[in-house]
């Protein structure tokens, strides 16, 4: 075995410890467990595993602690825990990533869900871990290649910025999503599906992501029929994952998939630990949750590489005021909207230009690109609104040179934003002229 296969088996062996506090179940109730002997033993967040008299093992974590008990949530259904059952508590459980995990699909622990071997690194990450210090950390970078023409001009995307994805079920978002890991220019990606359709996740990798996309990525994945613990740590493993790679100097591509569903597990768990609901029944405590989250991403400290991210996140009837869109709206570098009538009438990727914002300009373009930005975003804003009134034929040709000049270049700006071929900066900006163009009022 090689001397890297080596460190890694010793890190596996590591692991496994000698001796373990144990407890027994007291009582069960909707969803939680109480457990006595283990109130001295067990930390908040720790890891147990209930060893039921019936053979069944399930994994859960400790959520609350009083004098005398300790509750845990279970990892799966606890159909078959009895009263007096053993509970081991087998501590803080983070995740050790390694490099030979580009191009493997893992869950939430790093166990392979691609039915191939899988060895743990050889150092554990925490889960939780603290974003680099403020005043450490590097400014943001320059300008990455996307593939994508909107995302070249329109709304750049820099090394080390945080974008959010907000978009209604069914808009194109995961497709928007696989672009991005396809053809962003970072050295690895790191996708974290979070709550995904059980059925989807193949579909995802072989047909969406495909080859290319996977050959540099790694996934973790937590499917909606798993405990909202699960589904939580799915985001925090991902996160710990691409930090692992930004210490080694590589830029990473963090896509998450969706801060919503992580929004929602977080719920369900603080619930159950008996924090109160608050917003839309989302506790107080989602905030910071999902803002610490966002925080991890970004530019690393001085020496290391970066976290490029963009975090997705599913707006019910388009509301950009839901309390999980505005939270992580305020938080961010950047946000992309879609819109389901953009994407009702055939227009993909279904980007509302107006209502998206990059806030890596002006500093990510050049004086003459800036100019170019800022001509189409005045046409595109001139034809929203007078849509109405041109859709019925009510306006009068000569009547506003603006609202002429918007008519022209429409076509070919809405036309713009759906390319699909891959491309590079240059070539996306000399387009955009190209379809600004025709704006010029007509010589006589």
């Amino acid at each position: 075995m090689a001397f890297g296969g080596l460190e890694l088996l010793r890190a596996e062996i590591a692991d496994v410890g000698a001796v373990r506090p144990v407890g027994r179940v007291f009582e069960i109730g909707r969803g939680t467990i109480e457990v006595s002997g283990l109130s001295a033993r067990a930390a908040l967040g720790d890891r147990a595993l209930i060893r039921a008299q019936s053979g069944k093992k399930i994994g859960a974590e400790v959520i609350a602690l009083r004098r005398g008990a300790v509750t845990l949530l279970g990892d799966s259904a606890v159909e078959g825990v009895a009263i007096g059952d053993l509970v081991e508590v087998t501590g803080q459980a983070g995740i050790a990533p390694d490099s030979s995990w580009i191009g493997r699909i893992v869950d939430p622990f790093g166990r392979p869900l691609d039915g191939r071997p899988l060895l743990r690194g050889t150092e554990e990450h925490d889960l939780r871990a603290h974003p680099p210090a403020a005043t450490l950390r590097g400014r943001l970078g320059a300008r990455v290649e996307t593939g994508m023409a909107v995302f070249n001009t329109l709304l750049p995307l820099v090394r080390g910025q945080r974008i959010g994805l907000f978009a209604g079920s069914g808009v194109g978002k995961s497709s928007l999503l696989a672009k991005f890991a396809r053809g962003v220019s970072a050295d690895v990606v790191v996708i974290a599906l979070i709550g995904e359709r059980g059925r989807e996740l193949r579909e995802f990798v072989e047909r969406v992501l495909g080859p290319e996309g996977m050959a540099r990525s790694v996934i973790v994945a937590a499917t909606s029929d798993q405990s909202p613990l699960v589904r939580r740590r799915c985001a925090w493993a991902a996160m710990s994952v691409a930090e692992y790679f930004r210490d080694r100097g590589q830029h990473v591509l963090f896509l998450a998939d969706s801060v919503t569903r992580f929004a929602e597990a977080h719920r369900e768990v603080a619930l159950a630990a008996g924090e109160p609901p608050s917003l839309r029944g989302y506790p107080p405590s989602t905030a910071h949750q999902i803002m610490s989250l966002a925080e991890r991403s970004g530019p690393g400290p001085e020496g290391t590489g970066d976290i490029t991210a963009v975090f997705s996140v599913l707006v019910a009837g388009s509301d950009m005021e839901e309390p999980v869109a505005d939270i992580l709206r305020g938080t961010l570098d950047g946000h992309v909207v879609l819109d389901r009538a953009i994407a009702e009438r055939g227009r993909f990727p279904a980007i509302d230009l107006l209502r998206s914002v990059s806030r890596s300009l002006p500093e990510a373009a050049s004086p003459p690109e800036n100019e170019l930005i800022a001509s189409a975003r005045k046409l595109l804003g001139a034809y929203d609104r007078a849509e109405m009134m041109i859709q019925a034929g009510l306006y009068t040709p000569g009547s506003d040179p603006l609202i002429d000049a918007a008519i022209r270049v429409w076509p070919a700006l809405d036309a713009f934003i759906a390319l699909d071929e891959p491309q590079d900066s240059f070539n996306s900006f000399r387009q955009l002229a190209a379809a600004l163009a025709p704006a010029k009022p007509p010589q006589r």
